[in-house]
């Protein structure tokens, strides 16, 4: 009998009808067989501050820090603010890049997408999203990459995702990735 594996979902947005979750949302009822994906908050994460920073930290923190930690992947969905990744984003992967080039994010298998209502999509912001992991040293899905443009026409008002291309290009892209998780066997340093 095989275990479930588990990916780690975390959404750069806080808004109650954010598209972003939306697409894990989608991203969950879509997932293959023999992987679950578990959406987490990055909400009560407090503003990064090294003081605070130490073996007895923080309880959300350390809550985040050993969910990644637990996690096989991690699947990130972000939105675009002035071109680039939002300060809560930044600051959830800001804490949980410490202890620097030993965080849980080190050679973790991550993923990601992004929606928005803009018609470009969240490309800028995936680039420098991309940056910052790789500053974590994460190991970054290639390929397929997903960016949601024009979000609003792609879900309904209940914000469920009925745009069936994007639904396609979503599996598409859960099916490679899971496979990718399956082959790559990196050891942290």
């Amino acid at each position: 009998m095989t275990t479930e594996k588990t990916i780690l979902a975390l959404s750069g947005s806080l808004r109650a009808k954010s598209f972003n979750r939306a697409a894990l949302q989608a991203c969950a009822e879509l997932t293959p067989r023999g992987f679950q994906i578990e959406i987490a908050s990055i909400g009560a994460l407090p503003l990064y501050n090294s003081d605070l920073d130490s073996e007895d930290g923080l309880r959300p923190v350390e809550q985040f820090r050993k969910a990644i930690t637990e996690a096989d992947a991690v699947l990130i969905a972000t939105p675009e603010y002035n071109y680039g990744i939002p300060g809560v984003l930044k600051n959830a992967l800001d804490w949980a890049s410490r202890p620097a080039y030993a965080s849980p994010f080190q050679l973790k298998p991550v993923a990601i997408l992004g929606a928005t209502q803009s018609s470009v999509g969240t490309a800028r912001a995936q680039g420098h999203l991309k940056n910052v992991l790789l500053g974590m040293v994460a190991a970054l899905f290639p390929y397929p990459e997903v960016l949601i443009a024009s979000a609003h026409k792609r879900f309904d008002k209940n914000l469920v995702l009925t745009d069936e291309d994007t639904r396609n290009v979503l599996s598409r892209m859960l099916f490679a990735y899971s496979k990718w998780i399956d082959r790559i066997q990196l050891e942290p340093f």
